[in-house]
């Protein structure tokens, strides 16, 4: 299933000839009406009118998000204030928040591009959608609801239940269908699930869409174990859209990229160079179909792969791997070099523990120490004896030492310690180490 043929099948040269256009009109328009584009273009000579091909896309200067922090909070919009009909935010935990601004068109756009990942997992008009995601400035529970209204679906919009007891009360009356959500809050109610003893056969849902956070291939197992359905990635970002930048179709085998509105490179984050299809490196994004808030080669900060490869669905559409971390969530702690979806990976390794988890940081003795706070699996067994917990607890610190070099306490806590009970992102790392 298809919701727009067109845009998701043209060959790769047509496709290519309709982004160069596009793009031509957005740095005219971003040249004409953002100052900062305009100072950066001259800056860097640049002819925007000399950009004829994708790989002209290069010579183009990056945009970074202390750029837009710099802009708040107009400053980077395109179009005069009277032509934007939606103002989101990120949530500035790590500095100055974005604003960023829709007009009518770009809410047209952002609904049919969410409408497109929907179909193609073969959602429909007589699905019932439950929007897990938060509203309000944060973008993925609008963008959800609009793009499940677009297809016909029912859509509950039920972020405001907040406590995961009422989520699941929505799931079983209304006879949800789909459960849209962080994969972090999807565990939650899973666990609650098991805890009340609510079979997940004794519900309706056949679909769950997971993003804002990385997950992995073992977290998608135990989420369709637990909650009986089919699990589907799914890809945005609230500085360039939002979600519908790229999602999973039926085939699970990459998210599409909606080509037809973004150029999409990957580049080595420390030296800039472009990467082979295929290789790990950062995400960077050009809009071209945005009118409010356009961007051009945004540094994304994720950490993915692209394969232009045509999908076995019939999609043509580039398609991007699972996002396995960021450029600037790496720790460097005790001389260590470390991601915290590295550990994550590791506490999937070990049996008896759940992927739940937070890294306290603290300085001791002029010494960084690296306390880990997880939680043991309900299906583990009987963890009140001591040996049995000391070899779970070995077996953690032992792979994080010998893998990368990080000497760690491994604390056990109580699940509902390290749960996300608002349905927002948990809090993965807490640094109170001595600056």
């Amino acid at each position: 299933m298809m919701y727009d043929k067109t845009g998701e099948t043209m060959e790769r040269a047509d496709l290519e000839q309709l982004q160069i256009e596009r793009l031509q009109t957005t740095l005219n328009r971003v040249y004409r009406s953002v100052a900062f584009y305009r100072g950066q273009f001259d800056a860097a000579k640049d002819d925007i009118g000399g950009i004829k091909t994708i790989a002209d896309v290069r010579r183009l200067p990056f945009t970074v998000k202390e750029d837009l922090r710099r802009a708040y909070p107009y400053d980077m919009f395109a179009v005069p204030l009277r032509d934007i009909v939606r103002i989101h935010a990120t949530s500035g935990t790590t500095g100055k928040p974005i604003a960023v601004g829709y007009t009518k068109n770009d809410v047209h756009h952002w609904s049919e591009l969410v409408a497109r990942q929907l179909v193609s997992i073969g959602m429909n008009e007589h699905d019932v959608v439950q929007v897990a995601f938060a509203y309000g400035l944060f973008t993925g529970g609008l963008g959800f609801h609009y793009g499940a209204e677009r297809i016909g679906a029912s859509v509950i919009p039920s972020s405001s239940a907040g406590n995961p007891a009422d989520q699941l009360v929505i799931m079983k009356d209304y006879k949800a269908t789909a459960i849209i959500a962080m994969p972090g809050y999807a565990m939650t109610i899973a666990h609650l699930m098991k805890e009340m003893r609510i079979h997940p056969e004794s519900t309706n849902l056949k679909y769950g869409v997971f993003g804002a956070e990385p997950w992995s291939e073992r977290v998608r197992g135990l989420l369709e174990e637990r909650l009986h359905i089919t699990a589907y990635d799914t890809y945005g970002v609230a500085e360039v859209m939002g979600s519908g930048v790229s999602g999973e179709c039926i085939r699970r085998e990459g998210l599409h990229i909606n080509e037809d509105h973004f150029i999409a490179e990957i580049i080595d984050p420390r030296t800039c160079e472009p990467l082979a299809e295929g290789e790990v490196g950062e995400l960077v994004l050009t809009t071209i179909t945005k009118e409010g808030f356009p961007l051009i080669r945004y540094r994304t900060g994720d950490l993915t792969s692209i394969t232009r490869r045509p999908c076995a669905c019939g999609r043509t559409l580039a398609r991007m791997g699972r996002v396995s971390g960021r450029t600037d969530d790496l720790l460097f702690v005790q001389g260590a070099r470390i991601f915290p979806s590295q550990i994550q990976q590791v506490l999937l390794e070990v049996e008896g523990v759940e992927p739940e988890y937070q890294v306290v940081l603290e300085t001791r003795d002029e010494m960084d120490t690296v306390e880990l706070l997880v939680t043991v699996s309900a299906e583990s067994g009987d963890f009140d004896e001591i040996r049995r917990l000391e070899r779970t607890r070995s077996a953690v610190a032992g792979l994080l030492l010998s893998r990368h070099g990080l000497k760690v306490k491994v604390t056990f806590v109580e699940a509902q310690t390290l749960r996300n009970m608002d349905g927002r992102k948990a809090t993965r790392v807490v640094d109170r180490r001595v600056k």
